[in-house]
């Protein structure tokens, strides 16, 4: 049956679709990235009012804390300091105030569970607590921090993924722990020796999953060898997998943000940047983008993947912008930001904006078992809109509008 649009609903989408037009023009330029991710994030709020509603498959009857969420509505508190538009920090406070109850306790979270995921939400409360200074979003975060005093370790140091993924580093988990870990230990003054186990996770993880050959991480490392998936004589996973050499990278990038200049492991943690980086590029697809399993090209089943993809555009921007790395990388995070605008995103009969081609998850281990082959990578669901690659979209737009 046609579709028929409302007179308000005509005007919305004419408006919008103008600056569509605008934006898909104008992406290669720094005004035209902070376009598109105004308009990206209008978008999202235009079809979920309610940030909690925005993992459609999910069905969710009640806010839920989780790093997707928050992956994009840091997203949105970056566009609120690149703007000033209030709207953006408003719609990242009503998340947190629908699982922030009075005494400061996170709805659905259980510290012992030790799920290192659910540190990430708490970079969303600097932010609040600076601005609103509401003891409940402090007591949260001091809640998380104990979390981190806590985490069980590997032997060597690291934080195991979950109580739940004994013995295991995942390179998501740098970006789940890490970045919030040093703004605490930044803001509250904590020891250097705070900052020095931070480099270690990031440290340890990349000696134990890089591989020698390619300069890639394998997605993640099983000290005890013991895991179905983990290779008997490393304890490696057995692929590459880019959204995870994303969180990595996007982990250092905002790592670094709070790490002391003169840490004697910080010009280390740029060399892992740097080094990465090159490596990443070595594999690239001619449109900018990355695969889905990054070093096995147009293997049947794979598929350009635009989570990871965006958050090297990211990575890269800020690592741009930071001078982590070198002049180059100005010009490639634009190229790949603009990359997946005209290869990966669309304009609906309202003038909103989507995303798509987003591997919806990816683990190891578990139930159903997750083997970590090929084929259990290119099996997960592709999504459209998935909140893994909106927040890294948003948040590479506002970076590259940075650059000068």
């Amino acid at each position: 049956m046609k579709k028929f649009l409302s007179s308000a609903q005509l005007l919305i989408a004419g408006a919008m679709f103008s600056l569509c037009l605008s934006v898909h023009a104008q992406t290669s330029t720094d005004n035209g990235a902070l376009a598109t991710a105004e308009l990206m994030a209008k978008s999202i709020m235009q079809r979920h009012p309610e940030a909690w509603t925005m993992r459609e498959f999910k069905q969710l009857k009640e806010p839920e804390w989780g790093y997707p969420y928050s992956l994009v509505l840091y997203g949105f508190q970056k566009l609120y300091l690149k703007t000033g538009n209030e709207v953006y920090l408003a719609y990242a406070k009503t998340f947190v105030d629908q699982l922030i109850d009075a005494q400061g306790n996170i709805k659905g979270y259980a510290i012992t569970e030790f799920n290192i995921d659910s540190i990430n939400p708490g970079k969303l409360l600097f932010l609040l607590h600076e601005k609103y200074q509401d003891q409940r979003y402090l007591t949260a975060m001091q809640t998380l921090r104990t979390q981190l005093q806590w985490q069980p370790r590997t032997t060597a140091g690291g934080f195991w993924h979950k109580n739940i993924y004994p013995w295991q580093m995942w390179l998501d988990g740098l970006y789940m722990g890490a970045p919030y870990y040093a703004q605490y230990a930044q803001q509250f003054n904590e020891p250097v020796k705070s900052f020095d186990d931070i480099a270690h996770q990031f440290l340890l993880i990349e000696s134990k999953t890089r591989d020698a050959k390619t300069g890639l991480l394998y997605h993640a490392w099983d000290e005890s060898h013991l895991q179905e998936w983990a290779n008997k004589e490393t304890g490696l996973s057995p692929h590459f997998w880019s959204r995870s050499m994303g969180w990595y990278v996007m982990a250092l990038v905002d790592t670094l943000d709070y790490f002391p200049q003169n840490h004697p492991k910080r010009k280390e943690l740029i060399r892992l940047l740097n080094q990465l980086a090159e490596a990443l590029l070595n594999v690239q697809h001619s449109s900018h983008l990355w695969y889905q399993v990054t070093d096995q090209g147009d293997r049947y089943g794979n598929y350009l993947e635009t989570s990871g993809s965006a958050m090297f555009a990211y990575a890269f921007a800020k690592g741009y912008n930071k001078k982590y790395l070198p002049q180059k990388y100005q010009k490639i995070a634009t190229d790949i930001f603009n990359g997946i605008v005209q290869g990966h995103t669309e304009i609906d009969e309202l003038g909103r904006m989507h995303l798509k081609n987003t591997c919806g998850s990816a683990g190891l281990g578990n139930e159903p078992y997750r083997t970590g082959t090929f084929e259990y990578y290119v099996s997960e669901a592709i999504r459209t809109d998935d909140p893994h690659g909106l927040g890294p979209f948003i948040l590479a737009g506002v970076e590259i509008a940075a650059f000068k």
